[in-house]
């Protein structure tokens, strides 16, 4: 269904045109997101990397290294190259590849872009250094240390060893990725602070070990769109991964924000139409079929004293908050949707109708393809 409805969203007509549920893109907003983001990057002087698994789009990619990213990140082989397949030309693998096929396509992307890539096993550096043999090609290798997420990761007492064994392959070691995702969602500053703080202890220790191995560590990566004013802060990070950011989902929104970073605004929304009404509810059909709910339900747009809850596969259900007497959407009205958690949510649709000037009144400007959807291996 979302697939066909967007499809068919056509350049140049007005938002109401726009079939649901449908995935829309606020341009005015995303270009804002985008431009606080590379201001914020460039006057801490850090390169700025965002996540490219957020909105998997070779377009949206190009746009944000147009404004200043040296670079985007991403977790799966499959995006990485879905996004090379659309001429983003320089792209970091920040996960672990163990599988020897999956490293086949590593090595053999290695050949056509700019290529990094995050290992944290003895296995997993044999395994690519072979890969790379074979194919004649090379990348840019990173030691993924655990900062206390508690998910991928060598201790930062192994680092030193695994870089030097990065380095006795003959690859090139380009530094430590230190990225901490719990931290992410901690809904405090000074939650977020006191981990950050503990992840940066971490940093030290593997980059003592790395020193005390003779090699040099170039440069560290990490942070997200919850932690990366601290990790800024910390003179360790060269370099900010934040991904969120861009279209600024509904939990992210739910932080408090710290006091020395930018605002970002909701850009992503889910269009859904009423389709049932009772004097206790309103239904639209935008059931967690278009929107994922990992992360918690979407949360209704502009209609203060509305809340979504879950009517199954193919229904939302809208009903008053509480104590509230606002008046329901009526049959056939539009109700905007800010998703739960913006990766899963895009993963689900095949297109963005990306909207200029506003969600009231805005014309359709572009109609962008979720390139890669589905590119789970």
């Amino acid at each position: 269904m979302t697939a066909r409805s967007t499809a068919e969203a056509r350049v140049g007509d007005p938002v109401g045109s726009i079939d649901t549920p449908a995935l829309v893109i606020d341009l005015d907003a995303m270009q804002r997101n985008l431009a606080r983001m590379a201001e914020f990057a460039g006057k801490h002087r850090l390169r700025l990397r965002p996540h490219a698994k957020m909105h998997k789009s070779a377009t949206i990619a190009k746009l944000q290294i147009a404004a200043g990213a040296v670079g985007v990140c991403v977790q799966k082989v499959g995006e990485a190259e879905a996004l090379a397949d659309g001429a983003v030309s320089d792209i970091f693998i920040s996960n672990e590849v163990i599988a020897e096929a999956k490293l086949a396509r590593v090595a053999a992307l290695a050949g056509r872009t700019k290529l990094a890539i995050a290992v944290d096993s003895p296995l997993g550096v044999d395994r690519l250094a072979q890969a790379l043999k074979a194919a004649g090609s090379m990348l840019d290798v990173f030691v993924e240390i655990d900062v206390g997420h508690g998910r991928c990761g060598v201790a930062p007492a192994a680092a030193g060893a695994l870089a030097h064994q990065v380095v006795a392959h003959g690859l090139r070691f380009a530094g430590l990725q230190a990225y901490h995702g719990r931290a992410q969602h901690q809904r405090e500053p000074a939650e977020r602070e006191a981990t950050v703080r503990h992840a940066v202890s971490q940093v030290r220790a593997a980059l003592a070990g790395i020193t005390a191995a003779g090699i040099a560590c170039p440069l560290v990566t990490g942070a997200g769109t919850g932690t990366f004013a601290f990790e800024a802060a910390s003179g360790v990070y060269g370099e900010l991964q934040a991904g969120s950011y861009l279209f600024m989902d509904r939990d992210y929104a739910d932080n408090t924000a710290a006091s020395n970073a930018p605002t970002f605004e909701h850009a992503l929304f889910v269009k859904s139409q009423v389709m049932s009404c009772s004097t206790s509810h309103a239904v639209v059909d935008a059931g967690h079929k278009s929107h994922a709910i990992d992360s918690g339900l979407p949360r209704v747009w502009q209609r203060d004293g509305l809340e979504f809850a879950n009517g199954g596969d193919e229904h939302g259900i809208v009903h008053r908050r509480a104590g509230s007497a606002v008046a329901l959407p009526a049959l056939g009205d539009t109700v905007w949707l800010v998703p739960g958690h913006c990766d899963p949510t895009v993963n689900l649709h095949d297109h963005f109708a990306v909207v200029r000037g506003g969600l009231d009144n805005g014309i359709i400007e572009a109609v962008w393809p979720v390139d890669a959807r589905g590119k789970l291996t």
